[in-house]
């Protein structure tokens, strides 16, 4: 058997291309002592992948040019040697990386039921976006039943999930997407109070519209000037809680900062940024009551699964176009 993987070959300026990967095979050896071998059958594809493509400091150190591209898997485990925590036949999600196959030993994985849930559910709701979403409105936002809260990227696997916890909650929620088909979907679909179509509708009036009396929390998917138009409207105490800037991630001048700021003084506002590995060790609350909450029809989860290792950039590209709905993920295992 072999491995094809895909490496960083340069950092982009602005959108990744087709020059920023390089493609490799190789055969896959026996795992070493304490070591496993996984089969990957799905990638998750996140739109932190282009700051970890980044030169620079940030949360966690970037990808180095030469190595595989990092992201969160899920796949079977088909080979052990001396190790005590897997077993052939195991189900896994964790850290291995753009490619088919990878040897770990098992450091970052954690074991996963398909019985329980389709695969690619564990790099959605019960992955990391669901977990982003879980503790970054209720930890970061600190939601109460009858606030106000503005989701942007309402239509994306953090943001769908943010908005429907605060419904649980006993929030308003308010959604800003791009297009009427995200819109309706956040909205029929969903549950979320209403939308704001920021492509097609004026925000501010769309704001002033469905959030007259301001919001009191506002999660951010996106920067840039929904994040601006978003300061203007906080109520006194407001949280805002910072999570990603996926307008700004691949601008080539200087990426563009708030210039309501003074909003965060004047109504004695918090802003705050949340990275979900902070969370780690509390994973398994999560995706416990999560879990539940999808059992139950609670919270609704969609994926947008596209197909071949060979398409991993024009896949990826779907993050920053907005050419998708839900969990953006791929599917690199050969049928």
């Amino acid at each position: 058997m072999k491995n094809t993987k895909v490496c960083l070959a340069e950092r982009p300026n602005g959108l990744p291309t087709s020059e920023t990967w390089a493609y490799q095979d190789e055969l896959i050896a026996e795992p070493k002592a304490g070591e496993m071998v996984i089969k990957h059958h799905y990638v998750s594809l996140d739109p932190a992948m282009r700051g970890w493509i980044r030169a620079g400091k940030s949360y966690i150190p970037p990808v180095e040019i030469g190595a595989v591209m990092r992201a969160a898997i899920v796949g079977e485990v088909i080979k052990v040697n001396q190790n005590k925590l897997f077993s052939v036949g195991d189900f896994v999600s964790g850290p291995g990386g753009v490619q088919q196959f990878s040897f770990t030993t098992g450091q970052g994985f954690y074991k996963i039921d398909p019985k329980k849930a389709p695969l690619t559910t564990y790099l959605g709701a019960l992955g990391m976006p669901g977990m982003t979403a879980y503790f970054g409105i209720l930890e970061v936002g600190k939601i109460k039943s009858g606030d106000v809260v503005l989701v942007s990227g309402a239509a994306g696997a953090v943001g769908s999930m943010v908005g429907q916890i605060a419904k649980l909650k006993g929030c308003k929620v308010v959604g800003v997407a791009g297009g009427a088909l995200k819109c309706q979907y956040i909205v029929e679909e969903l549950g979320f109070d209403a939308a704001i179509d920021y492509k097609n509708e004026n925000l501010i009036a769309g704001l002033k519209t469905h959030c007259p009396d301001g919001i009191d929390v506002y999660f951010d998917n996106v920067g840039g000037d929904v994040f601006d138009a978003a300061l203007l409207m906080l109520r006194m105490h407001a949280r805002v809680v910072i999570c990603g800037a996926i307008s700004q991630y691949n601008a080539t001048s200087a990426m563009k900062g708030p210039s309501n700021y003074l909003s965060l003084l004047v109504n004695r506002a918090t802003m705050q940024g949340m990275v979900v590995f902070d969370y780690a060790d509390r994973y398994q609350t999560g995706m416990a009551q999560i879990g539940s909450w999808l059992a139950d029809g609670s919270v609704k989860t969609r994926e947008d699964v596209y197909d071949g290792i060979a398409h991993f950039n024009d896949t990826l590209l779907r993050l920053f176009s907005g050419d998708k709905i839900g969990k953006l993920i791929l599917k690199v295992i050969e049928d």
